[in-house]
């Protein structure tokens, strides 16, 4: 098995609602803000190469939105998915498996691409698309707050296509590879875990999306249930600490992952920096 770090750029979104009750005396500290109160975040994803099937992460935001949507997100940065791929010796046609954790639209936007012609279809093309039955109804007919998140060109073509299949919680991919449903942050989203070697990798997605959210108060606005994704934290760190865990973050903007540490005031980052260096 080969893991390897995708970064397919930056955006933006605001300070407060992504730290949600934290004051803004203590995140700006973490991820400083612009003048419009916005801070920069990665969108990174994961590439499990397990030889015969190759198994991307997430797929980032995308490029196929229009201007005005560039507007309020500003996705930028020299990186793209399909960029990142080729650098590290992959194409779109060599990706078996896209493992979309939720279908917000900065987590799965790069699914689906817009031809020449302005259809849109499956931007890996020999790819089985991994989502789960009960998140899949979730944004398919969303509640109003979840509503702008999830939008539809970025995944309903995936079944249009015959793409589509569903994991259940628990459910092992491939060998090493297995899904943990959690609900705070939006309807079963899926962490994945991942053994490598004699090490753990567990991939965040929302549920810690940077190194700044590992402390258990540090929880967004846009949770669907707060309190939910409290205990959820609280069950995950405890849980990687019990083994020799590398947390994955999807979107910090310096750090790809961490390692964890007890402290007399809980579970904090130890070591932080890239995949490869904690590997």
């Amino acid at each position: 098995m080969k893991l390897h770090s995708i970064d397919t750029g930056f955006f933006k979104l605001d300070g407060g609602a992504m730290f949600g009750v934290v004051p803004k005396v203590l995140w700006k500290k973490i991820n400083p803000p612009d003048k419009n109160n916005l801070c920069t975040w990665a969108m990174r994803c994961l590439l499990v190469d397990c030889g015969k099937r190759k198994i991307l992460i997430d797929t980032g935001i995308g490029n196929k939105q229009d201007e005005k949507f560039r507007s309020h997100f500003h996705p930028h940065g020299d990186a793209s998915l399909m960029d990142s791929l080729e650098q590290k010796g992959y194409d779109a046609k060599k990706i078996t498996d896209v493992l979309l954790t939720h279908l917000h639209f900065d987590h799965c936007g790069g699914a689906v691409m817009q031809d020449a012609k302005g259809k849109l279809k499956p931007a890996f093309p020999k790819a089985t698309y991994w989502s789960n039955q009960s998140h899949w109804l979730s944004a398919l007919y969303p509640n109003q707050r979840e509503n702008a998140s999830f939008l539809k060109e970025n995944f309903v073509p995936l079944e249009e296509a015959g793409q589509l299949a569903f994991l259940k919680d628990g459910q092992e991919l491939v060998p090493g590879v297995k899904v943990h449903y959690v609900y705070g942050h939006t309807n079963a989203m899926m962490l994945v875990e991942i053994q490598y070697k004699k090490k753990t990798v567990l991939y965040m997605a929302d549920l810690i999306p940077s190194a700044g959210h590992v402390r258990l108060p540090y929880v967004m606005a846009y949770d669907m249930e707060p309190r939910k994704t409290l205990d959820e934290k609280a069950r995950f760190l405890n849980w990687a600490m019990k083994r020799d865990t590398i947390l994955f973050f999807e979107h910090d903007r310096e750090f790809e992952c961490c390692t964890l540490k007890q402290t007399a005031k809980g579970i904090r980052v130890d070591q932080a920096g890239k995949l490869a260096d904690l590997l």
